[in-house]
């Protein structure tokens, strides 16, 4: 009888372009409630994780886990991603972002989401690649000037803006050195502004591109770093460049297509199911038919099965389970 390796070794098999027993698959979402407090966020993981037995698993906290420390106020409203909505913001005037302080990366709400990833590598991480989500300075900014507001600066005051950017990512930068003597494999890093909805190409490269290569070149010795890509025409292109391993978006609602991706990006393709229409609302015969042209279109390679983004929280059981059984039963060749 041949005992089923280990969710590391089938990723570092996938990463290599080797043979693996099954395809890789993994999902992830929001813990709404749980994820106010650090002990009921890594149980909730755990649960998660030793309920389906992912291939790697990407840790989601509060997307205000990194800003509360700034003064940032959210409240959870019942939104069915699990996410909070921000009540109030801090920066005001332009002047506002060269006056950020420097944050203690182990203490307050960063010092909580540190000791819920101490406890979860702590369970997981010899055995299962554990990536903390890691908001890119541009989306962090969003968040503390306001989405629609955060435009106008960066176009009308862009050297503040860059004091802002240069500040978040030094603090983010002192946070994932206080990582460092975690046993997690890399990072999942959250980008949200390379959409040509949002920016130009030249934009993104001066406001997001110039912070996010400090961070993915300070974290490049991990060897499991992945980029989420997010929102609707998407510069992939640019992203597809960066030093990660693996590229996860919305590839069912935006291009490119996972096969015209492979095309592009060496590393691992991550998605080919969508969150909503089907794994939320549809059926497992529906999602069934999504993850074997998934798989098709791949070859099975280079490849790990999952969601463009994260599982709504209202998803079945039996459309999480149906995907856990195909990829089981499913060598491959």
């Amino acid at each position: 009888m041949t005992l089923e390796i280990s969710h590391r070794t089938r990723i570092e098999q996938c990463l290599e372009g080797q043979k693996t027993d099954r395809i890789p698959y993994a999902f992830w979402r929001h813990f709404p409630v749980d994820d106010q407090d650090p002990y009921r966020l890594a149980a909730s993981v755990s649960h998660f994780q030793n309920l389906y037995q992912f291939d790697l698993i990407k840790v989601t906290p509060a997307s205000s886990y990194c800003l509360k420390d700034w003064g940032i106020q959210d409240e959870y409203r019942g939104n069915w991603e699990g996410t909070r909505e921000y009540t109030n913001i801090i920066i005001n005037h332009p002047d506002g972002w060269s006056k950020l302080p420097m944050l203690h990366p182990k203490q307050g709400f960063l010092g909580d989401f540190l000791t819920c990833m101490q406890l979860i590598t702590r369970e997981f991480g010899a055995s299962t690649p554990v990536l903390p989500t890691i908001f890119s300075p541009l989306a962090q900014a969003k968040h503390l000037v306001g989405n629609q507001s955060l435009l106008v600066h960066l176009r009308k005051y862009p050297q503040e803006v860059h004091s802002g950017l240069e500040i978040i990512t030094e603090n983010l930068l002192a946070f994932l050195d206080s990582m460092s003597h975690l046993e997690i494999a890399g990072i999942f890093y959250a980008i949200q502004h390379a959409s040509f909805n949002l920016l130009s190409a030249d934009e993104y490269r001066e406001f997001g591109e110039h912070y996010d290569l400090q961070v993915l070149n300070f974290v490049k010795n991990r060897w499991l770093n992945l980029c989420h890509i997010h929102g609707d025409n998407i510069m992939f292109d640019q992203i597809a460049k960066y030093p990660v391993q693996i590229l996860n978006w919305h590839d069912r609602q935006t291009t490119p297509s996972l096969c015209e991706a492979a095309n592009q990006f060496n590393g691992i393709l991550c998605g080919g199911l969508q969150q909503w229409n089907s794994m939320a609302v549809g059926t497992p015969a529906d999602i069934l038919v999504e993850a074997r042209e998934a798989i098709a279109s791949t070859g099975g390679k280079k490849f790990i099965l999952g969601t463009g983004c994260v599982l709504p929280i209202i998803t079945p059981h039996g459309n999480i389970q149906a995907i856990r059984e195909l990829v089981q039963n499913r060598a491959v060749g």
